[in-house]
C-alpha cells in the first residue's frame, strides 16, 4: 500500500521580525506562493496543503489561498505541533512533511530524500521489512524511521544551508508526540519531541541514525560537503533582500535547484554578506505571546 504523503507548509503574519513576510513579494510572487509551487513539485508527495492560524492577522493568508487554489486550514497560533496533528488529521495522511513558508528555495529532491528514508529507500536505512517475520497486510504501512529530517537544532550539526530545512514524521508518530508533549518548546516548534536526547551513530557520511528516548526511531540525512552556515531562510528583511537578489538572478523563475543557489553565492561572494549578521533562532526562542 502506498502511503499519503501530505506536506504541510506553516506560516503566519506576525513574524517577530519581518511581520507580514509570508505574502511578500518575491519577483512577482507572495514569498507564500514560491515555497508552496517548489514544494509541490516533490515527486513522493500527494498533496501539499498550508497550514496558518486562527488569528485575525492571518485573514489574508486564508483569502490569498482559497483564491490561488491553495489547499489550507486554520488552527491555534502557538501551539504549531497542534496545527501539524489538526492538518494531517483534514488531510487524512500517513505520513507529514514539514516545511516552513519562509523558505523559498526549498528543494523537492530534498524532500523525496527525506521522505524516501523514512520509507527505508535511501542508503544505509534499514529494511523495515526485515524484521516483519510476518506477511504484510493488504492495508498496513511499514516504514523505516518515524521522524527523518536533514537538520537538527545544536548540538547537533547541520550540512545543508539554512532554509532547505525539511522534518518528515509518521502519523502515528505525529499523533503521539501531539498527545505527550507538554514543554512550550515542543509545542511551539512542533517537532522537538521526536528528537530531544537522541543519541546518533554514524551510518555512513550521508545518514546518521539513533532511537531518541522516548523510543522514536531518528535519521539524520547529510550532505557529504559541509554547507550548514549558509543562510537561505527569510527572517529579516536583510534575509528578504538576499533572498530577491537571488530570484532576480534567475529572472523570477522557481525551477532552479539549490545547487544552483551553491553555485551563484559562491560565484558572487558579495550576495552572503547581506544577511552575514543575522543571528538564526534556536529552539529556546519562544514567542512571549504563548505564555501569556
Amino acid at each position: 500500500m502506498k502511503p499519503r504523503v501530505v506536506a504541510v507548509i506553516q506560516g503566519r503574519m506576525s513574524s517577530s521580525r519581518l511581520p507580514g513576510k509570508i505574502l511578500v513579494d518575491i519577483a512577482g510572487q507572495p514569498m507564500l506562493q514560491r515555497v508552496f509551487i517548489r514544494t509541490s513539485r516533490a515527486a513522493t508527495l500527494t498533496q501539499t496543503v498550508f497550514a496558518t492560524t486562527n488569528d485575525a492577522s492571518d485573514d489574508p493568508v486564508a483569502e490569498y489561498c482559497d483564491f490561488s487554489g491553495i489547499p489550507f486550514m486554520r488552527g491555534s497560533q502557538f501551539d504549531v505541533l497542534d496545527r501539524y496533528y489538526q492538518a494531517a488529521m483534514k488531510f487524512k495522511a500517513d505520513v507529514v512533511v514539514r516545511v516552513t513558508a519562509d523558505c523559498p528555495v526549498i528543494d523537492p529532491v530534498l524532500i523525496d530524500d527525506a521522505v524516501n528514508a523514512l520509507r527505508g529507500r535511501y542508503e544505509g536505512m534499514p529494511d523495515p521489512l526485515e524484521d516483519l517475520n510476518r506477511p504484510l497486510l493488504p492495508d498496513e504501512l511499514i516504514f523505516a524511521a518515524d521522524f527523518v529530517c536533514n537538520r537538527l537544532p545544536p548540538p547537533w550539526h547541520r550540512t545543508y544551508p539554512i532554509g532547505l530545512d525539511v522534518e518528515v514524521c509518521t502519523f502515528e508518530a505525529l499523533k503521539k508526540a501531539w498527545k505527550e508533549a507538554k514543554e512550550p518548546q515542543q509545542r511551539e516548534h512542533a517537532m522537538p519531541y521526536f528528537y530531544e536526547g537522541v543519541d546518533l551513530e554514524q551510518i555512513n557520511r550521508k545518514l546518521e541514525y539513533g532511537i531518541s528516548l522516548r523510543g522514536f526511531r531518528i535519521a539524520l540525512l547529510h550532505h557529504t560537503t559541509d554547507f550548514g552556515d549558509h543562510r537561505w531562510t527569510v527572517d529579516t528583511p536583510e534575509d528578504l533582500e538576499f533572498m530577491r537578489q537571488v530570484y532576480a538572478h534567475f529572472d523570477g523563475r522557481d525551477d532552479f535547484t539549490w545547487k544552483e543557489v551553491l553555485d551563484l553565492v559562491h560565484d558572487r561572494p558579495e550576495l552572503m554578506k547581506i544577511n552575514a549578521g543575522v543571528r538564526h533562532k534556536t529552539l529556546k526562542d519562544i514567542d512571549n505571546r504563548a505564555l501569556e
